[in-house]
């Protein structure tokens, strides 16, 4: 049931893309109010969808409950579907979603809503096409069976998904003109101040992410850090953010510079997650 959801999420996601690609075009407020409509729709199906899923997690492996509410609390956390390649493909689209709202409630940015739309369509649809990923649900591998897996995972994801949306408003910027506008009309002052916020909240997020996958790694396996190749790409990552926050601080980079250097930061993101897996081995094999 929780696949079939997804799928009608995703359904809902195309068809918000192309209510918000008509705002762009038409200029017309009540299209990009129909668009936050759809793309709404879409996520809250999204959200039981993951519900679903975790409650069908939980029942799986039912039998090896433990008592008392914290035991059973912490059984409910370690038994969160991000265990694996399809949920977390389904969690970060989700996660994208959930960003561009929340942001989208202080801008009212209907024209980022054209490029964010397909872009957690697209991290739904990959999950179809990607070798080795499979919606099957099956109990977590020992590895994975601690509450530190959903702190861990959802921290990155949220900071995965602000680089996303921020990467978006950096493509929107440079393909803008030079007027003081943006793409659709959206002011390009605008679009610069999305990105480095959106890249000061997903640094703060990804530090969060980094600092407790080093205390589970400890706990899992007797060492804070083990230069994984996941790892070691997470912390480039890191670095790349670091470099463009300090410099805007230090150096007041802006405009197409602060741009760029937020692509080049989401293309690390993209290795850390799919090039590691592909391409790469280590401990995080299991993503």
């Amino acid at each position: 049931m929780s696949a079939t959801l997804v799928w009608i999420a995703l359904i809902l996601y195309l068809v918000a893309t192309a209510v918000y690609l008509v705002r762009v075009v038409s200029g017309r407020p009540r299209w990009g109010r129909a668009g936050r409509w759809i793309l709404g729709g879409g996520f809250a199906l999204h959200t039981v969808s993951i519900v679903v899923r975790w409650v069908e997690s939980c029942r799986l492996v039912a039998a090896d409950r433990p008592e008392g509410w914290l035991g059973q609390a912490a059984f409910v956390f370690e038994n969160a579907p991000l265990a694996n390649l399809y949920e977390s493909m389904v969690f970060f689209s989700w996660s994208v979603v959930l960003v561009f709202f929340i942001f989208d409630r202080k801008y009212g940015i209907d024209a980022l809503g054209a490029f964010v739309s397909p872009l957690a369509a697209l991290a739904v649809a990959l999950v179809s096409v990607l070798p080795g990923v499979s919606d099957t649900l099956e109990p977590h591998i020992p590895a994975l069976q601690s509450y530190w897996l959903t702190v861990h995972v959802v921290t990155c994801f949220l900071a995965y998904a602000a680089f996303a949306v921020s990467f978006v408003a950096s493509l929107m910027y440079l393909f803008s003109g030079s007027d003081g506008a943006g793409a659709s009309s959206v002011p390009r002052l605008s679009l610069e101040e999305i990105n480095y916020n959106l890249a000061t909240v997903g640094f703060l997020m990804l530090t969060i992410g980094i600092v407790t996958g080093a205390v589970w790694a400890n706990y899992a396996w007797g060492s804070y850090w083990s230069w994984d190749s996941k790892e070691t790409w997470s912390l480039v990552t890191w670095l790349v953010y670091a470099a463009l926050l300090h410099a805007r601080m230090v150096a007041s980079l802006k405009g197409k510079w602060m741009a760029i250097l937020s692509i080049v930061g989401f293309g690390a993101v993209l290795f850390t997650f799919f090039g590691v897996n592909y391409l790469l081995s280590g401990l995080h094999s299991y993503l």
